[in-house]
């Protein structure tokens, strides 16, 4: 299985670099899955978490800014309408559970909490818990792009600092990682699935 993931891979190039770079900046996966991936292809573990986690980590800008304008786009489509309104109440379920420990705090305190909340959420190493989810959550608590980006960074570091150790210490054993991570995020993605088709937004006329 895992060999069948390096060969769909290699349909795209078969460079290592730029395989680990472009692996890192998918949801889900991200650097998680693109450090694992890099060294079975060969590459220095040091260079595929610095690849892994400059890709994940530089997709966030553009993301913070440009998700709100795509879903408003989106939204003017009328067969995915309902589906993007779906995703958004997703996020949004997520933002308001993040948001909800520092209900009842003074103004900067809350932020305070919020940004720690953020980077809790990110450096947890899971397929579901990194840097897409958390600056989509960011974006729907309507944090400061500021504010924002250096929990995301650090909490990436954090994650990635997991993930490489992980792969250091089980090199030998680095398909059986990279399986367990896509099992992982294909069981979450099957979950965020069900997630939004239970979603029910608000009626708007």
């Amino acid at each position: 299985m895992a060999e069948f993931i390096r060969e769909f891979l290699s349909i795209f190039t078969n460079d290592g670099k730029i395989i680990t770079l472009l692996v890192s900046m998918f949801p889900l996966v991200e650097l998680k899955g693109a450090i694992p991936i890099g060294v079975s292809y060969g590459e220095n573990l040091i260079t595929s978490a610095l690849l892994a986690y400059s890709g994940s980590t530089l997709v966030s800008i553009p993301l913070f800014f440009l998700l709100l304008p795509v879903f408003n786009l989106l939204k003017k489509i009328p067969f995915i309408k309902k589906v993007v309104e779906k995703m958004e109440l997703v996020f949004k379920q997520k933002a308001e559970k993040l948001a909800k420990n520092s209900n009842g705090e003074v103004e900067e305190k809350k932020r305070k909490m919020l940004i720690v909340g953020l980077f809790i959420f990110v450096a947890v190493p899971f397929p579901v818990t990194g840097v897409w989810t958390g600056t989509a959550i960011a974006v729907f608590l309507n944090m400061k792009f500021k504010d924002a980006f250096l929990p995301i960074v650090v909490g990436n570091l954090v994650a990635g600092s997991i993930i490489t150790l992980l792969t250091f210490l089980l090199e030998p054993y680095v398909d059986y990682i990279i399986l367990t991570l896509f099992a992982i995020a294909i069981v979450m993605l099957t979950i965020f699935i069900i997630k939004i088709i239970k979603a029910k937004p608000e009626q708007t006329n």
